[in-house]
């Protein structure tokens, strides 16, 4: 079974954003609601969504609206049917009656539902369906939560699933995990009841709002959004019928009444303060005194808004130090104070409850795990907690922690005194996973810094890897990248620049480079400014292919390292921008030279009129625009269309690996060196000019925003040139670093740069 094209039934907040994943994947999709005005209400809502679920602005164009009763033949096109109305068991029936009939013999369908039963879906259903019906349970926003819950019945052809298997991890880019056809499945079954623990300290006055969402973030392991903030971006309406529909399914009586609402939170429901979307929940957010924006907390005994408290609680101050996670969670459950009681009265009954259920709920305890990190965002899952706090052993028992409980088919296993029966429907975890972390454990690095290591990643490639923070670039980490060029050139075929964190790279150390401003040490900031530029041409014309494989922030130095590799295969969530104008500087690392000559290389043949394709560039460049996603980059200019994307970030890797590996096949070869490249001079340089001059005017820019933008446009120009001519690279290189030492010396970008360390945001001065 392959998957080719795909329907989507309903237009609500999920069905929409699902189908606009499928589009992000270059899948076109056929989007039904009840009426067509609705499905097209619906796509129009998901447009206007932030964060955006579309990667490039134009992706809604791969989707078609219609509606059920006029369009529902149309499914028969379909490979995959994804329903996504609302959560109601007849309601749902009804339609998936009316699917059986216009569906394709063989085509794939599956349930959106967070909660219903899968089999009781399909009952009724003709043998061909049931064979090809299973459950798929996103996690809102789809594009940005890794997770998909995969749901298949006793009835469910293996073909079927691992169609759904191989798509959804490949295309979609999802971490899979297959879930039993069991209340909530796994994340909202165990992550629900944590939560109501939650709600009942709450509601018994032990602790405020703002004091649980300063435990149970960050600090924890957690998202920013904690708990309540989580709930607001949720739905505390969505989270209701989740709950009720555990209490009403689940057989334990015990664990039945943990799923109860407290009178406060059905208070708030009554009066609609479900969350984001109704404009008040936990939080509301009001206009203060002073005009700006302000954040109000509900007050649970009166459900009356006042302003957020201050959170004192020592021993989170004292943990704020602890980088890693599990040290920093440990210390915290075993603190004497009001954050390890709530931690005790929260967390051992989490980890309990999900010893206990493991078995009716998923096929291994790695699948409990990855299913909360994957679609809750935590750092840690259930029993990688246990572990890290060191009750694994005595509050799950020694057959539990580290138990694989898939099998062969049918093959039983002993688990916590039952007996368990587990078809395995799809491979385990494959070896392309997290490729540079698994090429670590098989051998040594082959060398390494504080900045960087180079990784054998095998068959004849070598990885250089980022790991400073933020994967911040210095002096340490162009010595690696300098150091792995050699290497390569020497002893390997082909060489991956990338890394497994969160980030690419942030870009420079800003910190080093505004110390040295501050104390005119400019010779070594142009050395330091020359290194860098040393390395990314080394990386261009380097011996052997070079793939720079980014993901997450790649910004400013990181960029322009992605510039100067021979391919990049980048991540789909991959946010990529040259953004020194947002310091007061302009790229230097030989990012604007890459931008002039990709801009005289866009030029249609024959053309003389160097404008329109420099001006784009200059606009990337001059208004800091960072890409939305991998394939954004590729609109913007920063990635080419032989460049590839990784839907799937923990394949990054591997497909780099692949990627260069294909380019060696291809007969690799360095490319020519760049000894006349066409600038425009004044007949660029003056039109520029003028338009900064009207954006001035125009008070859409400041003095200083001008000022940068006349260096970078006269560097993009070629320099203060009288006519089109040709310049080589070196001189481009040049004109970058001499604008970047001139801006820097400059009192406000000085400003500008401790802005931005200080507090993470641009200044406008």
């Amino acid at each position: 079974m392959t998957i080719r094209s795909v329907a989507v039934l309903g237009a609500g907040t999920m069905g929409a954003q699902i189908a606009a994943h499928f589009t992000n994947a270059g899948v076109p999709a056929l989007l039904l609601d009840v009426t067509r005005d609705a499905a097209q209400q619906g796509l129009q809502r998901a447009r206007g969504l932030k964060p955006d679920p579309f990667f490039t602005p134009d992706g809604w164009k791969l989707i078609t609206t219609g509606s059920f009763d006029e369009d529902l033949p149309r499914i028969s096109d379909a490979d995959l049917v994804v329903e996504a109305i609302v959560e109601q068991l007849d309601i749902k029936r009804a339609l998936l009656e009316r699917v059986d009939a216009a569906r394709r013999l063989g085509s794939i369908v599956t349930s959106n539902t967070s909660a219903i039963s899968i089999k009781a879906l399909a009952e009724g259903r003709s043998a061909d369906f049931r064979a090809c019906w299973l459950g798929t349970h996103f996690f809102n926003p789809p594009r940005y939560l890794h997770l998909l819950e995969v749901i298949p019945t006793a009835d469910t052809s293996a073909a079927a699933v691992n169609a759904v298997v191989r798509f959804a991890d490949h295309r979609l880019g999802k971490g899979v995990v297959l879930a039993k056809d069991s209340p909530g499945f796994i994340g909202n079954h165990i992550g629900l009841f944590g939560l109501m623990l939650t709600l009942r300290e709450v509601a018994a006055g032990n602790y405020t709002i703002d004091e649980v969402d300063a435990i149970t973030g960050p600090a924890i392991g957690r998202p920013k959004s904690a708990t309540f903030r989580t709930l607001d971006l949720a739905g505390l309406d969505i989270v209701a019928h989740v709950v009720r529909d555990l209490h009403a399914r689940l057989e334990d009586d015990q664990a039945r009444e943990v799923f109860v609402l407290p009178a406060f939170a059905e208070e708030m429901l009554r009066r609609g303060l479900t969350g984001e979307k109704s404009g008040a929940g936990f939080y509301k957010r009001v206009k203060g005194t002073s005009g700006d924006a302000e954040i109000l907390t509900i007050d649970p005994a009166t459900l009356d808004y006042r302003p957020r408290q201050a959170v004192r609680l020592p021993s989170l101050d004292a943990s704020s130090a602890i980088t890693d996670t599990h040290e920093r969670v440990k210390a915290l459950y075993n603190s004497k104070d009001r954050v390890g009681d709530f931690l005790r009265r929260t967390l051992t009954p989490t980890m309990e409850y999900a010893a206990r259920v493991a078995p009716q709920v998923a096929h291994s305890v790695d699948d409990v795990d990855r299913v909360m990190r994957w679609g809750f965002g935590w750092d840690l899952g259930p029993f990688e907690l246990a572990d890290a706090i060191g009750l694994g052993a005595d509050l799950m028992g020694a057959d539990l922690m580290g138990a694989d409980l898939v099998g062969a088919d049918l093959k039983v296993r002993p688990y916590a005194n039952r007996d368990i029966q587990v078809r395995r429907l799809v491979p385990p975890t494959a070896p392309d996973f997290l490729l540079l972390r698994s090429a670590k454990d098989r051998s040594p690095v082959v060398r390494k810094n504080a900045g960087a290591s180079l990784v054998d990643l095998g068959d004849g490639v070598l990885c250089v890897e980022f790991h400073s923070k933020m994967n911040a670039i210095g002096s340490d980490t162009l010595q690696m990248l300098q150091a792995g060029v050699r290497e390569a050139s020497k002893n390997f075929a082909a060489l991956v620049i990338g890394n497994e964190g969160d980030h690419f790279s942030a870009g420079a150390n800003l910190m080093l480079v505004l110390l040295e401003a501050q104390e005119e040490n400019w010779d070594e900031i142009d050395l330091m400014i020359r290194s860098f530029q040393q390395v990314t041409m080394a990386l261009r014309y380097a011996d052997v292919p070079v793939v720079i494989a980014p993901g997450g922030l790649t910004l400013g130095g990181g960029c322009e390292i992605s510039l100067h590799g021979d391919r990049v295969q980048a991540a789909a969530e991959t946010y990529m921008g040259l953004v020194e104008a947002g310091v007061g500087l302009i790229p230097a690392g030989g990012g604007t030279k890459e931008m002039v000559a990709r801009a005289a290389e866009a030029m249609p043949p024959g053309t003389t009129d160097y404008l329109p394709s420099i001006q784009r560039a200059f606009e990337t460049i001059g208004f800091a625009k960072v890409s939305a996603s991998g394939p954004d980059a590729q609109r913007l200019g920063l990635m080419r269309q032989v460049d590839a994307i990784t839907m799937n970030r923990d394949r990054l890797i591997a497909d780099a690996k692949a990627h260069a590996l294909r380019r060696v096949s291809e007969g690799y070869q360095p490319p020519a060196r760049r000894t006349a490249i066409p600038v425009g001079g004044d007949a660029v340089l003056a039109p520029l000019k003028l338009g900064i001059h009207l954006l001035l005017r125009a008070a859409r820019i400041t003095e200083h925003d001008a000022v940068i933008g006349r260096a970078l446009a006269t560097t993009m120009a070629g320099g203060a040139l009288p006519h089109p001519t040709t310049v080589t690279e070196e001189r481009l290189l040049d004109l970058e670093r001499e604008a970047f030492l001139s801006l820097l010396g400059q009192p406000k970008t000085q400003e500008r740069i401790q802005y931005t360390l200080k507090t993470g945001k641009p200044l406008r001065n």
